[in-house]
C-alpha cells in the first residue's frame, strides 16, 4: 500500500502506481482513432452517449488547438479540458513571439512535459487523459499518441481508450500508406465499428479533420451520419465474407 498512495514513491521493482492507475482510466474511456491520409490527418470519436436524455451535442471530445492542430481525448475529460487550455496558450504564445504556427512536435513534446511534471512532485496527480493530436505543419501531416507519464508517439494510425485492441488490429491489417482523405475515414469508421462491437451512433460520433490544403474542422451531423451507414454496410459484408 505504501508504493501506490504517493506519486513521488517508486515500488521495489521499478514502478510508479499511480501513473498505472491514470493508464487504466484511459482504457477505461470512449475510443477514439485517428488516421493520417496522403494530405493530412483525421480523428474520429465515439462519445458513448449513456441515456437518451443526454444532449450529444454537450459532449467535446475533439478539440481544435490551433488553426492546422487539433486533438482528440479519451480518460477523463475535465483533465483533458485543462490540458487543451494550455495548449492553445502555447500554440498562441508561439505565433505572437515567432510570427509563425508552432511546428507539432514543439507543441506535443510542450504538452507531454507538462504532463510529466504532474508525476514527480509531490501534492500532485497524473492527468488521467491521453490524448491523440493531429496537425500539419512545414514537415506534414503528423498523428502523436500521449500518455499520462508524458510520453510521446508518433503513429500512422492509432487508437485509445476502451476499444484500442480491437481498432489496432484492424490498422495493423488494412493501413495502407498512401491513403485518400475517404478511404482513410472508412477504415476509421471500420476499426471504430470492430471496436464498439457493431453498435456505431451517428449522434455519438464526432469527427475532425485537418488537411494542408484546409484548416482544422469538424464535419456536421449529416456527413457523419452517412460515412456511419457506410461504414456499417462494409463492416457488415465484411463479417458476411468471414462466415
Amino acid at each position: 500500500m505504501a508504493y501506490d498512495r504517493a506519486i513521488t514513491v517508486f515500488s521495489p521493482d521499478g514502478r510508479l502506481f499511480q501513473v498505472e492507475y491514470a493508464r487504466e482510466a484511459v482504457k477505461r474511456g470512449t475510443t477514439t482513432v485517428g488516421v493520417k491520409f496522403d494530405d493530412g490527418v483525421l480523428l474520429i470519436v465515439d462519445k458513448r452517449i449513456s441515456s437518451h436524455l443526454v444532449e450529444p451535442v454537450s459532449i467535446e471530445k475533439i478539440f481544435k488547438l490551433d488553426h492546422h492542430v487539433g486533438c482528440a481525448t479519451s480518460g477523463l475529460v475535465a483533465d483533458a479540458r485543462a490540458l487543451v487550455d494550455r495548449a492553445r496558450v502555447d500554440a498562441q504564445m508561439n505565433r505572437i513571439t515567432y510570427d509563425e504556427p508552432i511546428s507539432l512536435h514543439t507543441l506535443v513534446k510542450k504538452i507531454c512535459d507538462f504532463k510529466q511534471s504532474y508525476t514527480q512532485y509531490g501534492g500532485v496527480r497524473p492527468f488521467g487523459t491521453a490524448l491523440l493530436i493531429a496537425g500539419v505543419d512545414d514537415t506534414g501531416a503528423h498523428l502523436f499518441e500521449t500518455d499520462p507519464s508524458g510520453a510521446l508517439m508518433e503513429y500512422k494510425a492509432s487508437s485509445v481508450g476502451s476499444g484500442r485492441n480491437q481498432a489496432m488490429e484492424i490498422f495493423e491489417d488494412a493501413y495502407k500508406d498512401g491513403l485518400d482523405q475517404k478511404a482513410a475515414i472508412v477504415l476509421a469508421l471500420k476499426a471504430l465499428h470492430a471496436a464498439t462491437e457493431g453498435k456505431l451512433n451517428p449522434e455519438a460520433i464526432e469527427i475532425g479533420i485537418v488537411t494542408t490544403r484546409k484548416p482544422f474542422y469538424k464535419l456536421d451531423e449529416k456527413e457523419i451520419k452517412k460515412l456511419v451507414e457506410t461504414a456499417k454496410e462494409a463492416g457488415d459484408k465484411g463479417k458476411k465474407s468471414e462466415g
